[in-house]
């Protein structure tokens, strides 16, 4: 490959010819004057793919050592990498493009990543470009995320880059109330984890500029991001419940019920015969992650044999942090789980007879009655709307993966068997987890049980 050769500083400005319309350029007689238009750098680089010649400019900067400068750093960083990159790629046009490579993520997980470019990275940063972008730039932004929905101090007024992102939301709101598919979740203000996951998405993006050697450096990896505090679950022992009954607030965001209040709540479901019984018995006993249960295939569950169902965790949100790439993960069948199944593959099978040829066959075990995925939002608003209407204090769906994880500890599994079980990537992260929680669930449950049992005047 030939070298990039030397390049130059010129003046330049903005004046335009009043009879060609055109761009003076270098041509301008004013330039002269002090103030008067900016300095560029240009040099000769190799020819492109198509084999054109190519004198990328940079620029503009107020002086002419600034300029040669930053020649200097274009032509260092063309040794480097082996080609001079396009400086004309924005950041705004990279990740939409980056977004339309990313062919096999599930739907959920684009939306996520739609919404991090759409709603942060475009409207505050995605007028640079791509090769300009700085860690301190990131840093600006987390800055501003981190304001939003908060109320200002006194005298203290916006950023310029939060007011982009506010903008950006407000029409984001008003796409969703003309009937666009919403992609505003949010109305309080983001959290530290929030942030990181945010994050993510500009760092596994800027990482494949790396790899394509769009650029020399990631910027994203030098970037401090806000703390996360480790949550830990608590237990709804009987005096938070009766304080929840009080006030209404619940002790902690996360929440974990005693085995008595599980099987009400299972009980609840079975007795109104809820179609997605058979889902929510599965994830209250064996810890699946709501991803995993949507998704999960008939293909890849033995009722019969070896009595196992397995499952894909893919790069979905969770407590100990992301998981790896389709990593797999096969755990056993208890008989209940099994017996469910078998009923809900018979109810499945009728369903596929009445759609007939609208029937989708999409291979999954829980569905819709047309056969077409069931959608991860839709599990978390209907078990919300079943523990309300069964009247006990709130989990969130994720939150059932943290019950069965202390019942089976305090039934006396292995924390080991329990670890791999729910498929965490770090056996010490059960343990820091749930070390806690389960000589409470225990004590709640041995208190539940003798409250439940009639006794007569003393």
């Amino acid at each position: 490959m030939a070298r990039p050769s030397s390049g130059q500083a010129v003046k330049r400005c903005a004046c335009r010819d009043p009879e060609t319309g055109k761009q003076l350029g270098t041509r301008c007689p004013e330039l002269s004057k002090r103030g008067h238009g900016k300095w560029w750098g240009r040099y000769t680089a190799p020819a492109g793919p198509n084999g054109k010649r190519r004198r990328p400019w940079v620029g503009p900067f107020d002086t002419k050592t600034q300029a040669l400068e930053k020649v200097r750093d274009a032509l260092t960083d063309a040794d480097a990498i082996g080609f001079v990159p396009d400086r004309n790629v924005t950041v705004t046009a990279y990740l939409r493009g980056w977004l339309d490579s990313k062919k096999k993520l599930k739907a959920s997980t684009l939306d996520s990543y739609r919404e991090a470019v759409e709603l942060y990275y475009i409207p505050a940063l995605g007028h640079l470009k791509l090769i300009d972008l700085r860690d301190h730039h990131l840093a600006e932004l987390y800055r501003a995320i981190g304001q939003i929905n908060r109320p200002m101090e006194d005298g203290e007024q916006p950023s310029e880059v939060l007011r982009r992102l506010v903008a950006a939301r407000a029409l984001s709101k008003r796409k969703l109330a003309e009937g666009e598919k919403p992609s505003l979740k949010r109305q309080r203000p983001l959290s530290a984890a929030r942030i990181r996951r945010i994050h993510a998405v500009i760092s596994s993006a800027l990482g494949t500029a790396k790899k394509r050697k769009l650029i020399s450096v990631n910027p994203a990896d030098f970037v401090e991001l806000p703390r996360v505090a480790k949550t830990k679950p608590q237990v709804w022992t009987n005096e938070r419940v009766t304080r929840w009954q009080q006030t209404g607030k619940r002790p902690a965001r996360v929440m974990v019920w005693t085995p008595q209040l599980a099987g009400a709540f299972l009980d609840f479901c079975e007795q109104r015969e809820d179609r997605l019984y058979p889902l929510l018995h599965l994830v209250a006993t064996r810890g699946l992650r709501r991803g995993e249960v949507a998704s999960a295939l008939w293909v890849d569950t033995d009722l019969d044999g070896a009595k196992t169902m397995s499952v894909l965790a893919g790069p979905e949100d969770d407590d100990e942090g992301p998981k790896t790439e389709k990593s797999v993960r096969t755990f056993s069948l208890d008989e209940a789980n099994i017996a469910l199944l078998r009923r809900w593959r018979k109810q499945q099978e009728a369903e596929r007879s009445a759609a007939g040829e609208d029937w989708i066959d999409s291979g999954r075990i829980f569905t819709r009655p047309d056969g077409s995925p069931l959608r991860e939002d839709y599990l978390s608003r209907h078990f919300l709307h079943l523990v309300e209407a069964a009247g006990l204090p709130p989990i969130r769906f994720h939150d059932l993966r943290h019950c069965s994880a202390s019942f089976a500890l305090a039934a006396g599994v292995d924390m080991k068997v329990v670890s791999a079980t729910l498929g965490h990537a770090r056996y010490s992260f059960t343990a820091d987890t749930y070390t806690s929680v389960v000589p409470e669930v225990a004590a709640a449950a041995a208190e539940a049980t003798t409250a439940i049992i009639p006794r007569g005047p003393r």
